[in-house]
């Protein structure tokens, strides 16, 4: 079939001119395909990681190790999806700063908030895609990763509490959430948000 644009197209969910690498805290939250529950579940309101779920954490937590001018916060893997807190820090220029092997000593790259969630899905993919051909995890279709993600722009201290509240608490609450697939969807926006 060919490209028709009238017919496939995607409609952007990022805020419009909203420039996604300047400094700042975002939250993000991103699904597996189809929803499938791969990284461990939820027993008594506490998530037990699989060992697909402590690679998911373990890549999560590498992010600062790789990625000058990156920083994260709170965050959890649940058995189809991941929340987490995203910090841009503005990147100094000097000897050192560069963490891409071959690029120019004092060269500083700047990541936006979507190169670091595509890297943190591209990683993850390849690791998992071993552990299906190395371990026996349970195969995916065609993609690890739901196409897209959300993401809300963090705009202050409070709101910052408020989200690690909810990214803790977010296990507790799997009954309830519109992720799970044996939960009732609902339909509004996330409680943390009000």
């Amino acid at each position: 079939m060919r490209y028709d644009p009238e017919k496939h197209h995607r409609r952007s969910i990022r805020l419009s001119g909203y420039d996604y690498s300047q400094a700042g805290a975002y939250f993000v939250t991103i699904c597996t395909q189809n929803r499938q529950c791969l990284f461990g579940e939820i027993v008594d309101g506490e998530m037990r990681l699989n060992d697909a779920g402590q690679m998911v954490q373990s890549v999560w937590a590498e992010l600062t190790q790789h990625y000058a001018g990156v920083d994260i916060d709170g965050f959890v893997v649940m058995p189809n999806h991941i929340h987490g807190i995203v910090i841009l820090t503005s990147v100094g220029v000097g000897p050192g700063a560069c963490p891409v092997k071959g690029q120019p000593q004092g060269v500083a790259p700047t990541l936006s908030l979507p190169d670091v969630v595509h890297r943190f899905k591209s990683l993850t993919t390849a690791r998992y895609r071993r552990g299906v051909m190395q371990r026996g995890w349970p195969g995916f279709c065609n993609r690890l990763w739901k196409r897209n993600y959300y993401e809300h722009v963090i705009r202050g201290g409070d709101e910052l509490d408020r989200i690690r509240r909810y990214v803790e608490d977010n296990p507790r609450m799997w009954e309830m959430d519109r992720e799970n697939p044996a939960a009732q969807k609902t339909k509004g926006k996330e409680s943390w948000l009000v």
